[in-house]
């Protein structure tokens, strides 16, 4: 029988397992604290425990091996995360003045297989279990010693495909971390039904849809999953999720030179979202090796979003975070032999 690791346990849980061993309860708050807010390891670091109960048990507390950690020029940290299975993830800490975001993976590597890519070049293993989606904010906040603010399922992986425990993560992640549910977005590029079970969760967390392209036929091209869920069905969807919600969209839209960076397509892209309670947020492609795909000049991408805000869009080009650790948006990718072979820190 497999042994549910403790991470990722509820303080009810924890509670009920620490009876089982014979211990007072007052511990299963202990081991809450040092499991959530202190990111413990490994059991016997949990110096308030008696010794001996130390020696004695060795549950599985279902945390990673740092693998790499990978320090881009502006800060932002990529760490390659091995897994208990041997499988290896990527996560990001990005820090700033006020805040440490962490890009938070949901799979190991992505079925949908975009184009623009690089975890969707990958293939697919496996779901994250919470546990593992957990461990990935705890070694950030750990390593960077910071309190962790935000997070994005922006990493490895559509977050849509694994639900419930991405679901459960956020709740553990809120009411165990402390991290607000409204510091949180989930990004998907679209499955058929999931974001109507998004809606029945009444998350308080942002939705942020990838659209990278206005058209069907663009649509389907650059990201394949597009053929079997229309756009005009996931824009239907969109629409859905607010009025049940509340909560206003956000739109992500990844500027690739001279594909969907027209002029024509902007007024395309405005028209669709015009109206909407939801924010455009364009993202300058970020280069990966086998796609043939270029990053648009500085004036195109100003032209692009000036259109836009002739509309009245609400719109931010995102900033490129940790572009020379391979870090940034679309970038993350596991390549497992090469890296962990050459586990040093580099600058």
């Amino acid at each position: 029988m497999t042994v549910s690791p403790l991470l990722g346990q509820t303080l009810p849980e924890l509670t009920t397992w620490v009876a089982a061993q014979g211990q007072p309860t007052y511990r299963a708050k202990q081991l809450h604290q040092w499991l959530y807010q202190r990111g413990v390891r490994q059991f016997q670091d949990i110096t308030v425990f008696p010794k001996s109960w130390r020696e004695q048990v060795q549950p599985e507390l279902g945390r990673s091996i740092i693998a790499q950690r990978l320090v881009a020029q502006d800060g932002t940290v990529k760490y390659l995360l091995q897994l208990q299975d041997g499988n290896l993830i990527e996560t990001v800490g990005i820090p700033s003045a006020d805040r440490l975001t962490v890009c938070v993976s949901s799979q190991v590597g992505c079925p949908m297989a975009c184009d623009f890519c690089a975890t969707g070049k990958q293939g697919f293993t496996r779901n994250l279990a919470v546990h593992e989606i957990l461990d990935q904010v705890l070694t950030v906040q750990t390593d960077m010693a910071r309190r962790v603010s935000h997070l994005v399922f922006m990493g490895m992986g559509e977050p849509l495909l694994n639900l419930e425990p991405v679901i459960a993560a956020v709740q553990r992640l809120n009411q165990d971390c402390g991290i607000s549910q409204r510091a949180m977005t989930i990004s998907t590029v679209g499955v058929p039904h999931q974001i109507e079970r998004l809606a029945q969760a009444q998350l308080q967390t942002t939705l942020a849809v990838s659209l990278h392209a206005p058209t069907q036929e663009l649509r389907q091209r650059l990201i394949p999953s597009g053929r079997h869920y229309p756009l005009e069905q996931l824009l239907q969807d969109c629409r859905d999720y607010v009025a049940r919600t509340k909560r206003r969209l956000s739109f992500e839209y990844t500027l690739l030179a001279g594909v969907n960076d027209t002029p024509e397509l902007a007024h395309t892209l405005a028209k669709l979202l015009r109206g909407w309670q939801s924010h455009l947020n364009l993202i300058p492609y970020n280069p990966i090796q086998d796609a043939p795909y270029e990053r648009p000049r500085t004036e195109q991408i100003q032209a692009f979003q000036k259109i836009c805000e002739s509309y009245h869009l609400e719109i931010t080009v995102r900033r490129t975070r940790g572009l020379s650790a391979q870090a940034a948006c679309g970038q993350l990718r596991s390549l497992a032999a090469k890296l962990v072979s050459s586990p040093a820190q580099q600058d």
